[in-house]
């Protein structure tokens, strides 16, 4: 990768040449392949490699951020110049700036985040996988009449950053995803259901056979579903839907947020929020990670923030901007021009998602939710949704067409039951997790 870490420094030489005062190129390569399928049919099929640079320059705290896909030197030379006098245009900013020299991931240690796997495997495996998901999911259940497409995708990408400081690093990612998407019949109504899986190799993903027919169980056990009545309950989220609300408090944890006046979060540190089952991390250095690298967007070093420690609200999550605009130390979360995470979970229990449901004599299990509804400033929460009713900790019958409502900070503190099936096949994740009493609005 030496190559690409020539090239950047080179854009990087360039603009200090034209006039900025500070400059950070980031040369990407990736190398992608798509395909999806539909009954027998390949519906579609795509390969792509894209290269590109992106520059961000500083005038006196003036930022401009600029990408180009020409690579000749004449065509780097005239991208340079029209990012520097991009940025004279700008009024300055005391937080603009690249990160402070000490921050950088200096001798970063090798990841395992690569697997030549996902460029070996042929084109041709690729695609009979895909074939297989569709073949799998209607041979499964004789309800099955139709999907949304069965899919197959990877990429490979390298990364090389380099800036002023003298700062140069690099690294290779891969990843491997599978899904499909099958519809049961259920009379005239259509029932979907959903599943797929990501890894960094194709050795360690989930296999077809176990991919294709959880979703279509999720499809058929959802044949008859109706409201629910209303009440408050216990309500328990499967593991999927329990990593959206986790998207909901990474964004309340992001200083971007913050800074805007928009985070529930805001002012908080330090305080108790949740209850002691609530520890959040986000770990850029998880080894296979799909969410892990080296550095982040800034070429700072990636690291192990705790957001939340057994209910208490410990970080905010940075970037050098935010941090410097609101008096902290950047986490390693740069990510293309904001704030982003990196491996954001809750760390699981020990129970199972079976005892978390024993352990509930009424309520609902929630396996899809619908639509957003989240008051950033508030934490008020409500969701359309799907999923079943627990009786007697049992799963009941299926139901769907009601609202899940209440609050993040209230659903913090009462999430009273953590399970053990965490996977990071995200980057933001959560294992199966019960919140002791929301409003369920049906019938």
């Amino acid at each position: 990768m030496a190559g690409e870490l020539d090239l950047a420094r080179e854009v990087v030489a360039f603009a200090l040449e034209a006039g900025a005062t500070q400059a950070e190129a980031t040369y990407a390569i990736a190398d992608r392949f798509s395909t999806e399928a539909r009954g027998r049919e390949v519906s579609k099929l795509e390969q792509s490699v894209a290269r590109g640079v992106t520059l961000r320059v500083f005038d006196r705290g003036a930022k401009a951020t600029l990408a180009t896909s020409d690579l000749s030197r004449d065509g780097l030379r005239a991208f340079v110049r029209e990012t520097v006098a991009a940025a004279r245009l700008l009024e300055p900013d005391a937080a603009g700036g690249l990160p402070d020299a000490g921050t950088f991931a200096i001798e970063a240690p090798e990841l395992p985040i690569y697997a030549a796997d996902v460029r070996e495997r042929a084109a041709e495996a690729k695609v009979d996988d895909a074939l297989a998901l569709e073949r799998i999911v209607r041979e499964t259940d004789e309800r099955i009449s139709n999907s949304s497409g069965s899919r197959v995708a990877d990429s490979t990408t390298t990364i090389a950053l380099a800036n002023s400081f003298g700062f140069g690093g690099t690294y290779r990612a891969s990843q491997a995803v599978a899904s499909s998407t099958p519809i049961a019949r259920d009379g005239e109504t259509k029932r979907q259901g959903a599943y797929g899986a990501a890894a960094r190799s194709y050795a360690t993903l989930e296999s077809i056979d176990g991919i294709a027919r959880t979703a279509a169980r999720r499809a058929v056990a959802s044949i008859g579903a109706r409201k629910p009545a209303t009440m408050r309950c216990p309500v328990v989220f499967d593991r999927d839907v329990a990593s959206l609300v986790l998207s909901d408090l990474f964004a309340a944890a992001s200083a971007a947020n913050v800074a805007a006046g928009n985070s529930f979060l805001a002012e908080r540190a330090g305080e108790r929020i949740g209850s002691d089952l609530v520890t959040i991390v986000d770990d850029g250095r998880l080894p296979h990670g799909l969410g892990t690298a080296p550095f982040d967007a800034e070429g700072v070093a990636t690291r192990r923030t705790v957001v939340f420690e057994r209910g208490t609200f410990r970080s905010f999550l940075y970037d050098t901007y935010y941090a410097r605009r609101l008096g902290a130390a950047s986490t390693g979360n740069a990510a293309g021009g904001g704030i982003g995470p990196t491996n954001f979970y809750l760390e699981p229990g020990e129970a199972t998602p079976a005892d978390l449901i024993a352990a509930t004599p009424r309520g609902i299990f929630v396996t899809d939710t619908i639509g957003f509804g989240t008051e950033s400033v508030t934490g008020t929460y409500s969701r359309g949704a799907r999923g079943f009713a627990i009786e007697s900790g049992e799963l009941g019958s299926p139901v769907d067409e009601f609202t899940i409502a209440g609050n993040l900070l209230e659903m913090l503190a009462s999430l009273d039951r953590v399970a053990n099936d965490l996977v990071f096949d995200q980057s933001i994740v959560s294992p199966t997790i019960r919140i002791a009493e929301m409003t369920v609005s049906g019938r």
